[in-house]
């Protein structure tokens, strides 16, 4: 399981980069993010080295910040990989909220970053149908 950072932020110019400024200042690194954005404000989600420092940091600079459970899937970076999750997943009636993509930098094979309402039921649902978890 990791820590997923999401921060609430202005849908403004710079505010991205303000954002990557902070985390750069405090050497934490970006190791996967979405941006889901509106008219006004965004959420960005992140799996970063330092979840909770990153929280904290960010926190002091005046974003509204959250940290949330997120499943992260190591996947072989084969065609249907993401489909054979997805069934897996649909199989066990497990409902998939959002998804992501990263990589194991010691492995270079992509990672899922996913969430879900059940976090431990689709863990053991992915373990049974041979995924692995990070």
């Amino acid at each position: 399981m990791l820590k997923q950072l999401s921060i609430f932020g202005e849908n403004s110019r710079g505010t991205m980069q303000k954002i990557t400024a902070i985390l750069q200042q405090e050497e934490i690194n970006i190791w996967g993010s979405v941006t889901n954005d509106s008219a006004e404000y965004g959420i960005i989600r992140m799996v970063v080295s330092d979840p909770e420092r990153a929280m904290e940091t960010l926190t002091g600079a005046g974003y509204l910040c959250r940290l949330t459970d997120v499943m992260g899937i190591e996947v072989e970076d084969e065609v249907g990989n993401l489909n054979k999750l997805l069934l897996a997943l649909s199989d066990s009636n497990i409902n998939v909220n959002y998804i992501y993509l990263s990589f194991n930098r010691a492995s270079g094979k992509p990672v899922l970053v996913l969430h879900t309402e059940d976090i431990w039921e689709a863990e053991e649902c992915i373990a049974a149908k041979g995924f692995s978890a990070l």
